[in-house]
């Protein structure tokens, strides 16, 4: 089982996005998967259409009291795809667990309960929180997405720096897997500047024994799709809403990046393969917002 932490302290880059059509993607391809809301704002609960009440196990409740049984609370929303949902109450999660002596590991605990899935991804607050820490604690590795601009290169060395800090007080075993670029505008002479800039960085790091000396720049980038934008509103993932978008192809693809980078097998290819696109220049510049 791979647990993955999608991670960003930067907001708008799209992590939840990339957290539930990421996901999405594998699920078509046979892999079981389970994305966990680990946001207080519950964007990746709501970008599915799920709505926490009263009656509702959240993560919260099971980080409080890893006891219960965490299955119960899934929530399956397409086939091979389940969520652990989040609700704003999530928020209290700091101060509720601060005198707890293990306060960081109450996640591990929970997934230990999960044994019947190939993926598990986690959405994290842009905070290095309680919450942060528990999906670290949690992890095999980390997925960062970022945009192709000036302000998030540079954030992006001192965010791996920091996860790599992080990773030795709480999962020494943690490793930064991939970078995926998304909302992507690859015409620009600053989006190439930017990823001539990445490769740089990483090449660097291969030998230099660092939690992410083996991170991998992912293809394809993911283009600026409005149909990505208008899904949450029908609560729903880019294949649910539109499986021949730009969006949804982008999707497919990263996620047979990410499974050829696992050396994993899909179980069911044509799905991952249906409506792909051609990988030109062409498609690149001029269907940005189909």
């Amino acid at each position: 089982m791979r647990t993955v932490s999608v991670i960003n302290q930067k907001g708008g880059v799209g992590k939840t996005t990339t957290t539930v059509n990421l996901g999405a993607a594998m699920a078509q391809s046979g892999c079981r998967t389970c994305l966990v809301d680990l946001d207080p704002q519950a964007h990746l609960s709501l970008h599915l259409g799920i709505r926490a009440d009263d009656d509702t196990t959240t993560v919260y409740d099971l980080l409080l009291d890893p006891t219960l049984d965490a299955r119960e609370a899934l929530v399956q929303v397409e086939p091979n795809l389940s969520v652990l949902p989040a609700e704003t109450d999530l928020v209290a999660a700091e101060s509720d667990l601060a005198s707890e002596a293990d306060k960081h590991l109450r996640l591990r605990k929970v997934f230990e309960q999960f044994q019947d899935f190939d993926v598990i991804m986690l959405d994290c607050p842009p905070s290095l929180g309680v919450l942060t820490l528990n999906a670290l604690a949690a992890s095999s590795e980390v997925l960062v997405p970022m945009q192709a601009h000036f302000l998030a290169l540079q954030g992006v060395g001192k965010l791996l720096e920091t996860v790599g800090m992080v990773g030795r007080g709480v999962n020494p075993t943690l490793r930064v897997g991939a970078i995926a670029l998304c909302m992507h505008e690859g015409h620009t002479t600053l989006a190439r500047e930017v990823v001539e800039d990445l490769h740089t960085f990483l090449d660097n790091a291969r030998d230099s024994g660092m939690p992410w000396s083996g991170c991998r720049l992912l293809e394809p980038p993911v283009r600026r799709n409005v149909k990505l934008a208008e899904a949450p509103s029908f609560g729903q993932s880019i294949f649910a809403y539109d499986s021949s978008c730009n969006g949804a192809n982008d999707y497919r693809r990263l996620a047979m990046s990410v499974l050829a980078m696992w050396a994993l097998q899909p179980n069911n290819t044509p799905a991952m393969n249906e409506g792909r696109l051609e990988d030109d220049a062409a498609a690149n510049v001029a269907g940005d917002d189909h």
